[in-house]
This record gives structure tokens, sequence and C-alpha cells, in this order.
């Protein structure tokens, strides 16, 4: 399973929702989606929006958790 991490790297850069939607081109509740860990996939595009606004590589903002440490969770 991916992890996707956006929320924290928002909380890290103090940045809201509504402002890294304007900085991406991505409408807010398309990035609630990444956010809240509902998407199935990203664009390359995307993330690299997103790194560029964040500051931050791509592995900052996902995580592989392997099934075992899925159920404990």
């Amino acid at each position: 399973m991916i992890r996707i991490n956006l929320d924290v790297m928002m909380a890290k850069r103090k940045m809201s929702l509504n402002k890294l939607s304007e900085l991406v081109d991505i409408t807010p509740a398309n990035l609630s989606i990444l956010k809240n860990e509902k998407g199935k996939a990203i664009r390359f595009t995307t993330l690299d929006a997103l790194c560029q606004a964040l500051d931050c590589q791509p592995g900052d903002l996902m995580e592989y958790i392997d099934g075992e440490s899925q159920h404990s969770t």
C-alpha cells in the first residue's frame, strides 16, 4: 500500500489546502481526495507541481507500507 503524506508536508510548510490548490492549479476537492488517500492514481505532472510548491521530494509525499504493517494500523 502507498500512503500519501500530503497533510504532513502541508503542515510542515504551514500551507493551507486552498493555497496549495492555487499553486498547483488543482481544485481543492481533487487535492482533498489525494490528501485523504482516496485517490487511485497521481499524474507525474501533479506530483511535480506538488513537489515544487512544497519544496520537497516525491518520497516526502509518499511511503510504501507493506501488507503486514497495513493490518497493524
